[in-house]
Parts: C-alpha cells; sequence; structure tokens
C-alpha cells in the first residue's frame, strides 16, 4: 500500500476535502502545509483545539528547555529535593519561561543563565503571541443570525414568491442591514464548456432600518426573474444553489458583522409557506414564538 501511494502524482497526495454548505469539494494541487496559513487556522479552529494546542506546544517548550538544562554541569542552584532532577529541571523551565522566579531556583553558571536569557526570550513572544491570538479571536465581531432550514415558494399578491426568514437571535439592534441573494447553476456554453454562473434575485425589500426581531425576504418569480418557469428537476439538472448575504452595524459594538447561508436546490419547498410565529399575550405583548420558526407547512390545492 505504501509503494501505492508512492507513486501517485505530486497534486493528488496534497488533495484535501472542504465542505461548503451542503456541498462537499476536493481540492488538488494547492500547498497544504502547517506553516503556510498558521495565523488562519490559529482563528478558526475551534477554542478546545486552540487551548489545547497552546497548551501542548508551552509543555514542548518547556521540556526542550529543561532537557538543554540538563546537559549543563549543575547550572542550576538547589535543584536537589524530593524531586527527581529531570522534573526540578522541568519545573524550573516552567518558572523561567513565565518570568516567575520564585527565587529558590536561579542560574549558578555562565551556561545556566545563557539558556535562561533564551528562555525568557521565548517566553516573552510566545506570551505576546498568545495574548494577541487571544484577543483577535474574543474582539472578532459575530453576528447571531438564524436563518430558517428551506426557502419556501408560494403565491404572494398573485405572483410566485420566493421567501426566506431569518432572525436576529441577540435581539439588539443591528442598522443599516442589507441583504443580497444570489442564485448559482451551471450552465452550458455554446462551446460545451460547463460554467457555474452567479445571478443577483432582486429582493422586494433587501434594507432592513432596525433589524433586531424577525425578517422574511421576498422575491418576486416574474420574468425578470432567473427562476423564471424553472422547474424544482431544473434546478436539481442545474445543481442549483441559493447564497443569502447579510450584513449590517451592531450598535453596541458599532462594528459591522456579516452572515452568510447557502441553501441547495433540496433545501427549498414548492408551495409552502412559513408557519406563523407572532401571536399576542394575555397582557397584550407581542410574542414571537421561536419554536416553530423553522416549520414550513404545505399550501392548499
Amino acid at each position: 500500500m505504501a509503494k501505492a501511494e508512492k507513486k501517485l502524482p505530486r497534486d493528488r497526495r496534497r488533495s484535501r476535502r472542504v465542505t461548503i454548505g451542503n456541498y462537499e469539494i476536493e481540492t488538488r494541487g494547492l500547498g497544504t502545509g502547517f506553516w503556510t496559513d498558521l495565523y488562519h487556522r490559529s482563528m478558526t479552529v475551534y477554542w478546545p483545539a486552540f487551548f489545547g494546542s497552546a497548551a501542548a506546544i508551552f509543555l514542548v517548550l518547556n521540556a526542550a528547555f529543561a532537557f538543554i538544562y540538563w546537559l549543563g554541569d549543575k547550572p542550576v542552584a538547589n535543584v536537589a529535593g524530593n524531586l527527581p532532577l529531570p522534573l526540578s529541571l522541568f519545573y524550573f523551565s516552567i518558572e523561567t519561561l513565565a518570568t516567575v522566579g520564585y527565587g529558590d531556583m536561579h542560574p549558578q553558571t555562565n551556561y545556566g543563565h545563557i539558556v535562561a536569557t533564551v528562555e525568557i526570550f521565548t517566553g516573552m513572544c510566545f506570551l505576546a503571541v498568545m495574548t494577541g491570538l487571544i484577543f483577535a479571536r474574543f474582539s472578532r465581531p459575530r453576528a447571531r443570525i438564524v436563518f430558517a432550514r428551506h426557502p419556501v415558494v408560494a403565491v404572494r399578491q398573485g405572483r410566485q414568491t420566493l421567501m426566506i426568514r431569518i432572525a436576529n437571535a441577540r435581539h439588539d439592534t443591528i442598522s443599516q442591514a442589507t441583504a443580497r441573494l444570489w442564485f448559482i447553476r451551471e450552465e452550458r456554453t455554446k462551446e460545451g464548456d460547463t460554467i457555474r454562473r452567479f445571478y443577483e434575485l432582486i429582493l422586494d425589500r433587501n434594507e432592513h432600518p432596525m433589524f433586531s426581531l424577525s425578517w422574511t425576504l421576498f422575491h418576486a418569480i416574474d420574468e425578470s426573474s432567473p427562476l423564471y418557469r424553472l422547474s424544482r428537476d431544473d434546478l436539481a439538472a442545474s445543481e442549483a444553489a441559493l447564497i443569502l448575504n447579510v450584513s449590517g452595524v451592531d450598535d453596541n459594538s458599532a462594528q459591522r458583522l456579516h452572515a452568510r447561508k447557502l441553501y441547495s436546490e433540496e433545501d427549498i419547498r414548492w408551495q409552502h409557506r412559513y408557519v406563523d410565529i407572532t401571536s399576542e399575550s394575555s397582557e397584550g405583548r407581542l410574542v414571537l414564538d421561536y419554536t416553530k420558526f423553522h416549520d414550513v407547512t404545505p399550501l392548499e390545492a
């Protein structure tokens, strides 16, 4: 099996799989080295993996410096005690890398001072990088916009209309909220080439002055729409998809937020409507029941 892998082309050995929405894509020929985009990996990895990797690096660094101390001739004073020498040097390395310095153990030779100097510099750089990464991850704006699982197509005001319901889960105000909906499909050119084309679907109201609760987007499927006279089978044959981009300014942080949702043609529910989530409480307040947010119901024939 190992011999067969050696005969694979270079671009096959560098293949990897990525998931975009409901689509799984395999890419080949791009460099996938760990160091090629380390910052992006650090910003996008999950928090447990982030702190787990940081802890592993911290332990490896201290173990490496403890081994370097061990190579010297008694470079550290007061290491004798109840603990074994390698473990004592490991703890001394942690104190040095963290610039704590309790005072009971300290370098006593020129070799020990040189290693401690290098370790302190390494610890300062490691602390600066970790501080910057943690701050960047915490300060990065994230939108909590909920997208309905299924777009629906039904008659609205006498016209076939594509509808998508979204909501702001934080219930704060997003000013200058803007939505743009795109339709993607495969098309064949006159030369016989297959390409993927993007068409923007014009929304009835693509801006919201104060997006804080729910918002339903409407696209009329008329003669000017790229979806005009397309059936469910047509969309499936062309591997069609919908991309919804929503952006706005969070009033609390004054930062611009972005959110995106990709729908495949299988997600669209034809001749369905959304279940109403609004009602009125006994005290006369408007009630929004988000447990029904994703529910759709078929229209009567």
